[in-house]
């Protein structure tokens, strides 16, 4: 057996199972190599927090700081997501931009400059578009309209709900 292989090869028996012993560790961490390779492809969304959960839920004894130098020693990382955000303006057009009138005016009473904006709002599948129609000098809200889509009308429908104080559907607080 392994003494006279031993002979064989001039080396003493005691340096063969000293040499064996440390390769113990190198197999180790080839195998654990191999594991974080194939779960990372396998995941390719996952980190190494993700990739060490499911590690040690498949009997591997590893922490997250072995894991993170494997997966950067191999250029594993995991492909971030980027957040989707919905247009909201379309800044690259053929048309005049026409200069901010009401960034100089300073509004002394209700309804003398009214304000609009458009923006998102994320739902729990999707998002929709809400147009909103503020009074500058009260900031309530004196308009507003949600649509799924991004055209001109949804800023007619914000525009077609506000109200005056003078219209018989007119209350302060509440959305028209």
């Amino acid at each position: 057996g392994i003494e006279r292989m031993c002979r064989l090869a001039g080396v003493s028996r005691a340096g063969y199972y000293r040499h064996w012993q440390a390769s113990q560790p190198a197999r180790e961490e080839t195998a654990v190599r191999d594991e974080v390779q194939r779960l990372s492809l396998e995941h390719r969304f996952y980190g190494y927090r993700r990739i060490t959960a499911l590690l040690r839920q498949s009997g591997w004894a590893v922490n997250h700081k072995r894991v993170q130098r494997l997966r950067q020693t191999d250029n594993l990382l995991c492909i971030t997501g980027r957040t989707f955000r919905p247009p909201t303006t379309d800044s690259r057009h053929r048309f005049s931009v026409y200069p901010n009138l009401a960034r100089k005016m300073m509004p002394t009473g209700a309804n003398q400059l009214w304000v609009a904006d458009i923006t998102y709002v994320r739902l729990a599948e999707g998002f929709v578009y809400l147009a909103v129609i503020l009074d500058a000098w009260s900031r309530r809200v004196v308009g507003w309209a949600l649509a799924d889509h991004l055209k001109a009308d949804l800023a007619l429908a914000a525009i077609a709900g506000a109200r005056r104080p003078g219209d018989r559907a007119w209350r302060t607080g509440a959305p028209l």
